[in-house]
């Protein structure tokens, strides 16, 4: 008997406070994009796939009323956890790292705020965890960077040689990331990467695509609604879905 698929859980932090983010929505997060919700589509990237088990949504106290009845219809269909977040998104994974099922030997994090996600992308990811522990998308930096000063005069060039900016999904072991959260302390990180590397454990870089954007500004928002013209469609999705037309996760 062959042995079972190893399995991931998936957490989607939508706590932040979208205070860059000038647009009509409450937040981000919850703009609309195409007619569906930024959240939604980063969500749905992963919902379908065999090898997760399990999917963690994690929002604000303060908008866990409204998201609920606001997304009811969404959520009876979606087979997703709701998690409360904390006051920084380091402390949101956190919170949800601890709800993940013991079973799971693997857990990937993404930005709810990034809703442009081809499967090809998630696959990469997920074997490079696989096989080497720890793993996240990333993307050459082709521009040339500059350092200045607080009044805006540049002092330096920075060298772009072996820099990446980095993006999400990003993912681990279960052991290895709850060991690291665990021994963080009061650290303020800005991704899993950095809490894993902090605590010694390695993390291979896979090569993603400048389509997978990061919503910040209402400006992000349009160029997403460009971007998605050009993401192929996963093939045969809607097909296990006969009833899509009228299931709300895809309208």
């Amino acid at each position: 008997m062959s042995a079972a698929a190893p399995k991931f859980a998936v957490i989607l932090p939508a706590a932040g406070r979208s205070t860059r983010f000038r647009g009509p929505s409450r937040k981000k997060v919850f703009a609309e994009l195409q007619g569906r919700a930024v959240w939604l589509r980063a969500v749905e990237a992963f919902v379908s796939r065999v090898d997760v088990a399990q999917v963690l949504v994690v929002i604000s106290p303060d908008d866990a009323e409204w998201f609920r009845d606001k997304f009811r219809p969404n959520l009876a269909f979606l087979d997703v956890e709701l998690v409360e977040g904390g006051r920084e998104r380091v402390d949101s994974v956190e919170h949800a790292l601890a709800r993940v099922r013991s079973e799971i030997e693997y857990v990937a994090v993404h930005d709810a705020a990034r809703p442009i996600l081809a499967s090809e992308w998630i696959d990469r990811v997920f074997q490079a965890t696989i096989q080497h522990g720890a793993a996240i998308l990333a993307t050459p930096v082709t521009s040339t960077l500059q350092r200045a000063d607080e009044a805006g005069n540049i002092l330096e060039t920075v060298s772009r040689e072996h820099l990446w900016a980095a993006q999400t999904p990003q993912a681990a072991r279960r052991d290895w990331l709850q060991q690291a959260f665990a021994n963080r302390g009061g650290f303020v990180a800005t991704d899993e990467a950095q809490v894993l590397l902090r605590a010694g454990f390695p993390v291979r870089i896979v090569e993603g695509s400048s389509l997978n954007l990061k919503i910040t500004t209402a400006e992000d928002l349009r160029m997403a609604e460009a971007f998605l013209e050009l993401l192929p469609k996963p093939k045969g999705l809607r097909s296990l879905h006969p009833f899509a037309d009228e299931d709300p996760r895809w309208m």
